[in-house]
């Protein structure tokens, strides 16, 4: 995940509530700019730059719906976590259906919504990151030929090799939980891709043996990180 801090736009009408979800976020090293009335909302957004947007639904005034359609026109891209304790179909398919990128109902596990929180802006790191040769301890890899180069061994990778290697080179170190790499290069996170996935880890983990320096650690139920032992 990027060094930079990660700005989180928060609406939540429930004053004791955003209280501590505010300070769950800052406690995790987010910087929280906390709005408790809709009607102020695109205001304060306006005045800022955010990464990410936390909106309740049902808030006085504005309801979320309406914050995320406003946010919208102002910023295409920035992403949306909707919250709420509205759980029929129709709710979830119009937050989708306004550009949100998430749906979390009340009341939820504040670790799952941080885990949803680190995948979205990883995702976004990733698009954002990507590029054609990536140094990985003494291994040149080079994404759009699929090469994984050690002096003069040179390894062909698969498509799928390939794309999980970028995934990890991209964010060194760092968390990459299984559903977004599974989603991301799958499409699906089901039981068979993710059987698929731990083969191809497997396969990519016996090729940077190769330099004691490298690992791919798995981080059980969670997902993996590319572990570089800096000198």
């Amino acid at each position: 995940m990027s060094n930079k801090p990660v700005k989180i736009f928060l609406v939540e009408d429930d004053l004791s509530f955003g209280s501590v979800l505010k300070s769950y976020l800052e406690i995790n090293d987010y910087i929280v700019e906390w709005v408790d009335d809709g009607k102020y909302a695109i205001e304060h957004f306006r005045k800022g730059v955010f990464n990410i947007c936390i909106l309740d639904i049902m808030l006085p005034h504005v309801d979320g719906f309406t914050i995320a359609n406003e946010i919208r026109l102002i910023n295409s891209e920035v992403p949306i976590i909707f919250l709420t304790a509205k759980k029929l179909k129709e709710d979830v398919l119009k937050g989708y259906g306004v550009g949100g990128d998430d749906y979390v109902t009340k009341p939820f596990d504040t670790d799952i919504l941080l885990a949803k929180i680190r995948a979205i802006i990883l995702r976004r790191d990733f698009q954002a990151g990507t590029k054609d040769f990536y140094e990985i301890g003494k291994f040149i890899f080079n994404s759009k030929l699929r090469t994984l180069t050690i002096g003069e061994d040179e390894k062909k990778l698969s498509p799928k090799e390939a794309q999980l290697l970028e995934l990890l080179a991209v964010n060194p170190n760092a968390l990459i939980s299984r559903e977004m790499a599974l989603k991301k290069i799958w499409g699906s996170d089901d039981y068979f891709t993710a059987r698929s996935m731990d083969v191809y880890i497997t396969k990519l983990r016996k090729f940077l043996s190769e330099d004691p320096d490298l690992n791919i650690k798995n981080i059980h139920g969670a997902g993996f990180q590319l572990i570089v032992k800096e000198d």
